[in-house]
């Protein structure tokens, strides 16, 4: 099957919050209009026209381009690439930019998915998380936003230092009453190298306890079940219809395009990934070189785990006959007695003629998924 979902990183941000360590730069807009020049080389490198049934642009903070730089780049796109008619087309943007201008492009694009990073509507959670909005910014964000692209997500993290229990189902509560179509929920994490886990080896940052995360996460599965936003991901949540098409292209293990530093492509068994430092990137691609980081060939035997713990995010599961059509490799082959001692622990069930995880297994998803790599 021809590739049909791109995705588009933007590695422009006001600044760097502690705890993220996604590819980026801060207050480094003079880079802007070369990024757009290396972005038009590694698109002269797509052959024929493919047309695309998920478009994504992520960061970074893609509205953090101006409007104009913003439209540029979204011709660069649509002059590469054809959308099909039902294409679902989404851009991450940030409650403290989302400029009137900016949805004014982003309309006319064919925009039809926003995802906002929300995060919290405490503002003192917002300022431990360094992030550059208030709580009151969302919602008026959200409204301005909704009247011309109604399918909006929020991100939402919990565990953050200082973040009681009371505190995080009053975030759940807000959120809900904003009425999104889409809602995703993340542990925070203290990554290596990132800001936060200096701090936490200082002792200027405590992590949350372990149980407070679970009773959280666990909190988040029930409030937003009863919302109407039903669960289909780990950490994804959506009203019927509503799904991420583009993340679920993924999680399926399906082919797709990445443009931009630290972007990553899949196609047939093959990952690339592009050089996780934008002025590196910015420099091999601007000089005629290459700005891939890495490639890896995927063995059958990899592409098939890799599939099944892909597909195990979901909460439908996995369904073998299906598994072993894409895959070529019967599932009770590649795993069965780790399925079956994952069954024994009540980590994962049959349900259905598919395997998935329970309830329990979704708190413990890293080690299910451990077992089932190796």
């Amino acid at each position: 099957m021809p590739t049909r979902s791109a995705y588009i990183h933007v590695p422009f941000c006001v600044h760097r919050c502690g705890y993220c360590d996604f590819t980026l730069v801060a207050g480094r807009d003079e880079l802007m209009g070369d990024f757009l020049k290396a972005i038009e080389i590694e698109l002269s490198h797509v052959e024929g026209r493919p047309v695309l049934d998920t478009l994504f642009f992520g960061g970074g903070t893609p509205t953090q381009l101006p409007p104009d730089l913003l439209r540029q780049l979204i011709e660069l796109i649509r002059s590469k690439f054809d959308l099909a008619s039902d294409a679902e087309f989404s851009v991450e943007g940030n409650p403290a930019d989302l400029s009137d201008a900016t949805l004014d492009v982003l309309v006319e694009a064919g925009v039809n998915r926003l995802s906002l990073g929300a995060q919290s509507f405490d503002d003192a959670t917002l300022k431990m998380l360094e992030r550059d909005h208030r709580g009151s910014d969302i919602a008026d964000c959200l409204a301005r936003a909704r009247e011309r692209i109604p399918n909006i997500s929020l991100d939402l993290i919990f565990a953050v230092p200082g973040q009681s229990l009371e505190l995080w189902r009053s975030t759940l509560d807000e959120a809900i009453q904003l009425e999104p179509t889409h809602l995703s929920t993340y542990g925070l994490t203290f990554e290596k190298g990132t800001a936060f886990w200096t701090r936490r080896e200082h002792g200027d940052l405590t992590q949350a306890d372990e149980e407070l995360e679970r009773d959280m996460y666990g909190l988040a599965m029930d409030v937003l079940d009863e919302a109407g936003l039903a669960q289909y991901e780990i950490s994804s949540f959506a009203r019927p219809g509503f799904r991420s098409r583009h993340n679920q292209v993924y999680w399926n293990g399906g082919d797709f395009f990445g443009f931009g530093p630290g972007a990553a492509s899949y196609q047939h068994g093959r990952r690339i990934l592009n050089h996780r430092s934008v002025t590196t990137w910015l420099k091999r691609v601007l000089a005629g070189e290459s700005g891939v980081g890495e490639t890896e060939e995927l063995s059958p035997e990899d592409r098939a785990r890799e599939l099944l713990v892909l597909g195990l995010r979901q909460t439908d599961g996995i369904e073998a006959c299906e598994f072993e059509r894409r895959s070529g490799i019967e599932l009770q082959t590649l795993v069965g007695e780790s399925i079956e001692r994952l069954v024994k622990q009540n980590l994962l069930e049959h349900a259905n003629n598919r395997i998935r995880l329970t309830r329990e297994g979704r708190f413990l998803a890293d080690s299910v998924a451990g077992e089932l790599l190796v």
